[in-house]
C-alpha cells in the first residue's frame, strides 16, 4: 500500500509552521506536538531558527529577552485556549506573536453561530486585535492564521488524526441521550436518522472540523473524491463532506480521484480488544507507557546503555526513547517492518538489524541462527554500549530493539496467551451453544482483590473480554437464562469493584471517581449497570446490515470456529474482481448529479459509483485501528493484486484497553473541542 502525494502534501503545512518560529519561543499543544513528532520532531523546530519549544499551558512562559512567540493549537482560539495563550502573554515580554491554528476560519463562525460565509476573516482580526491588548501595545505585530495540520505520519500508508483521538461512533445509548431532549413526536427511531442539525453544539463543531481538515487535505492532494460510509456516525461525516461548501470549486479543477471510505469501528470491537493479531507492535503499545501526550508512541528506557544502575529511579534520569525514527532511515524501514510483520518474523528481522549495524561497526558479534530471545538481544546491545560512535550512528535502531526487549520481559507479554486461550474458547462455545454459557465461563474468573493471584484477571482485563464477548456474539436471543445470568455476573462485578483497594485509571475514568472509598454499592450498581447496557447495544450494531451483518465464523467439521474481521469483509468487497454493487458500503450523494444518477439506477441499467472505481482508496477507521488489522490490510491489498492504492486514515492506534475507556466512560455526545 503506497500513498503516492501524500507525505509531499503533508509536509507544506509544516513547512508553512517552519517560516514563522525564527527567532521564537515555540508553545504548542498535545496533538499539534504528535503530529510534529512523527514528521520530524523538535529537530526540524530548531533548524527553522526556534529558540526553544514548550508546553501549550498557562505555567509556562517566555523570558525577559525573548520577544517573539509562535503557539500552534489544534483547537478553535476562543474559551480555554484563548486564556492559555492570554495567561502566557501576560508573563512575558513579548513584542511579536503568531498564532497558528488547525481549525478553519469557516468552522469558527461555526463556533460563533454564524451560519453563513462572511467575506474575510473577521474572527482572526479581532483575535489579533486581543493579543495587541494582552501584549500592552496596539502598535505591536500579530499574525492569526489557520494552517491544516491534520495528519501524523506513521508509515507511507497510515496516518493518524491527534486531535481526534476522542472522536468515536455514536451508539444506542447516546441516541436514547439525544431523545430524551426532544419531544415524543420529533425522536428519532435510529442512529441513521441523525442529521449533523440534531447534534449537540459541540460535537457538530468537532465534525465539521474533521470535514474542514480533510477538505484541506484533499485540496494538496488535488484530489476529487467519492464518498462512502458504513455506520451511522460515519454516514454523517461522509455526509458533510460530500456536501462541503468549499469543496464544490476544489472538485471542479481537481486533477486526481479517489474513493473515501468511512467506517464506524463501533461495528466490530472484537478485533479492538481481541488478541490474535500476532503482532509485535500490538504487545509493544499495550505493555510500555506511553509518552506523554501522546496516543501512539511509547517511553523506551535507554538505561541499558549507559552506565547508570539499572533502579526504579534511574528510569527519570536518563531520558527515554522511542518508536518514531522520522530522521533515520535505517530505523524507519524497520520500524514499518515490525508494522507490517508478524511478531515471530518481526523479532527476526529486528535481530538481523541489529546484527548488520554491529557487522558494520566491526563489533566482535557472535551469531546465533537459534530461537531469538530477550537476552540474546540484550547481549548485542551491549556491543554498542561503550562505543560512542557506533551508539550516535544507530541510536534510532537499538531504541527499537530496546522496546522489542523491555516488551518480550514484561509479565503482560506471557499473559498475551491467557487471553488468547480464552478468546478461542469463546469462539468454541458459541458455536456449540448461545451466550448464556459464554457467560457462566467468565463468572468464576471475576474475583475479589483479596484472593485475586498474579496471574488472575483484573477488572480492567475482564471489561476487556466483555467487550470481546458481547461484540463476537452480534444479535443474542433475549430470555431468562440470559437475564439471570446476567444479573450473577453483574452482582460478582459490583462486589469487586467495590472491594478493589486502587482505582486503576480506567476505573477511575467508568466510575467517575478518584479513590476508591467513592466508590459505594450504590455506584458500582449503577455503573455495571451503564456497562452491560451498552454491552447489550453491541449485540445490535449490525442488526441493519444485510451483508456484513456477523463477525463469527461458527466454523463445521473441518474447520474451527473464526473470527471474520469486519473490516476484511469491507476490503474484499471493495476490491473484488467482480465488483458487486456493495449492499452496506453506502454512497453519499454530493450534489443532484449523484441523486439523479442514483433515482435512475432504479429504472435502468446505471453504474453507480464503487469504491473501486479510483486508483486511489483511502479507508477512514472513525474510533481507531489496530496495528494488526493495519497489516490485514496491507496483506489483503496484495493478494487481490490491484492496481488500487490503500492507505488508512483513523482516529487513533488502538490497543485492547483502549475501548472500554471510549465504550463506557468516553462522554462522545460533548467532546472537548477546547472551549
Amino acid at each position: 500500500m503506497v500513498s503516492l502525494g501524500l507525505s509531499d502534501s503533508l509536509q507544506k503545512p509544516w513547512e508553512t509552521v517552519f517560516t514563522k518560529v525564527k527567532r521564537a519561543v515555540v508553545f504548542m499543544d498535545a496533538p499539534s506536538a504528535e503530529s510534529l513528532h512523527w514528521y520530524g520532531g523538535a529537530l526540524k523546530m530548531f533548524e527553522a531558527g526556534a529558540l526553544n519549544i514548550k508546553e501549550f499551558s498557562s505555567f509556562e512562559a517566555g523570558s525577559a529577552n525573548q520577544k517573539k512567540a509562535v503557539f500552534i493549537v489544534s483547537t478553535l482560539i476562543k474559551g480555554r485556549t484563548a486564556d492559555t495563550i492570554k495567561d502566557i502573554i501576560g508573563l512575558s515580554s513579548f513584542q511579536y506573536t503568531v498564532v497558528i491554528t488547525a481549525v478553519s476560519h469557516s468552522v469558527h463562525l461555526l463556533a460563533n453561530n454564524v451560519s453563513v460565509e462572511i467575506a474575510g476573516r473577521p474572527v482572526f482580526d479581532q483575535f489579533e486585535e486581543k493579543l495587541c491588548e494582552w501584549m500592552g501595545n496596539m502598535n505591536f505585530t500579530t499574525e492569526v492564521m489557520h494552517v491544516p495540520l491534520l495528519l501524523a505520519p506513521l508509515a507511507p500508508h497510515l496516518f493518524l488524526t491527534p486531535s481526534f483521538t476522542m472522536l468515536f461512533p455514536l451508539v444506542p445509548q447516546d441516541l436514547k441521550q439525544i431523545n430524551s431532549a426532544r419531544s415524543e413526536k420529533k425522536r428519532f427511531t435510529s442512529l441513521h436518522d441523525l442529521d449533523l442539525h440534531s447534534l449537540p453544539p459541540t460535537l457538530q463543531i468537532k465534525i465539521m472540523c474533521l470535514v474542514s481538515s480533510l477538505n484541506c487535505l484533499f485540496e494538496g492532494l488535488s484530489i476529487r473524491e467519492e464518498c462512502f460510509a458504513v455506520g451511522a456516525t460515519s454516514r454523517l461525516i461522509a455526509g458533510e463532506l460530500a456536501n462541503y461548501p468549499q469543496a464544490k470549486n476544489r472538485r471542479k479543477s481537481a486533477q486526481n480521484r479517489a474513493s473515501v471510505v468511512f467506517i464506524d469501528r463501533v461495528l466490530d470491537l472484537t478485533g479492538a480488544v481481541a488478541h490474535h493479531g500476532d503482532n509485535l507492535l500490538e504487545k509493544i503499545l499495550s505493555t510500555l507507557p506511553l509518552l506523554p501526550g501522546h496516543t501512539a508512541d511509547v517511553k523506551v528506557s535507554m538505561v541499558e546503555l549507559s552506565a547508570v544502575q539499572m533502579t526504579d529511579e534511574a528510569q527519570n534520569i536518563i531520558a527515554p526513547g522511542c518508536l518514531a525514527k522520522p530522521n533515520d532511515p535505517s530505523a524507519r524501514v524497520l520500524w514499518e517492518a515490525i508494522l507490517g510483520m508478524k511478531q515471530k518474523e518481526a523479532i527476526m528481522e529486528i535481530r538481523r538489524h541489529l546484527v548488520e549495524a554491529a557487522s558494520k561497526e566491526n563489533l566482535p558479534i557472535k551469531m546465533n541462527l537459534g530461537r531469538v530471545s530477550p537476552e540474546q538481544l540484550v547481549s548485542f546491545i551491549h556491543l554498542f554500549k561503550n562505543n560512542f560512535k557506533a551508539l550516535e550512528s544507530h541510536c534510532g535502531l537499538l531504541q527499537l530493539v530496546l522496546a522489542t526487549v523491555q516488551t518480550m520481559k514484561h509479565p503482560c507479554f506471557s499473559r498475551w496467551d491467557d487471553f488468547l486461550a480464552f478468546e478461542r474458547l469463546v469462539l468454541q462455545i458459541l458455536g456449540e451453544s448461545e451466550l448464556p454459557r459464554v457467560l457462566r465461563q467468565l463468572l468464576p474468573l471475576v474475583k475479589l482483590h483479596s484472593v485475586r493471584k498474579e496471574e488472575d484477571y483484573s477488572l480492567d482485563d475482564l471489561l476487556i473480554l466483555l467487550v470481546y464477548i458481547y461484540s463476537i456474539s452480534g444479535e443474542i436471543r433475549m430470555g431468562d437464562e440470559l437475564g439471570d445470568t446476567e444479573e450473577e455476573l453483574k452482582k460478582a462485578l459490583v462486589h469487586a469493584f467495590c472491594a478493589e483497594p486502587e482505582l486503576s485509571p480506567l476505573l477511575q475514568k467508568i466510575t467517575g471517581c478518584e479513590s476508591s472509598s467513592d466508590v459505594t454499592l450504590r455506584k458500582a450498581t449503577s455503573v455495571v449497570d451503564t456497562i452491560f447496557a451498552s454491552l447489550r447495544d453491541l449485540t445490535k450494531v449490525r442488526a441493519h446490515m444485510k451483508q456484513f451483518r456477523s463477525v463469527y465464523n461458527p466454523g463445521n467439521d473441518v474447520h474451527q470456529a473464526s473470527y471474520n474481521p469486519l473490516l476484511k469483509q469491507i476490503g474484499e468487497e471493495i476490491l473484488h474482481v467482480d465488483r458487486h454493487d456493495p449492499l452496506d458500503i453506502e454512497h453519499m450523494s454530493a450534489g443532484l448529479s449523484d441523486l439523479l444518477k442514483t433515482g435512475f439506477g432504479m429504472f435502468m441499467k446505471v453504474n453507480r459509483p464503487h469504491p473501486s472505481d479510483h486508483p486511489l482508496l483511502i479507508i477512514f477507521l472513525v474510533g481507531g485501528i489496530t496495528a494488526s488489522e493495519v497489516r490485514m490490510l496491507k496483506e489483503l491489498v496484495s493478494a487481490q493484486k490491484t492496481a488500487v492504492q490503500v492507505i488508512v486514515l483513523t482516529t487513533k492506534l488502538l490497543k485492547p484497553i483502549d475501548i472500554p475507556e471510549l465504550l463506557f466512560a468516553l462522554d462522545r455526545l460533548h467532546p472537548d473541542i477546547g472551549v
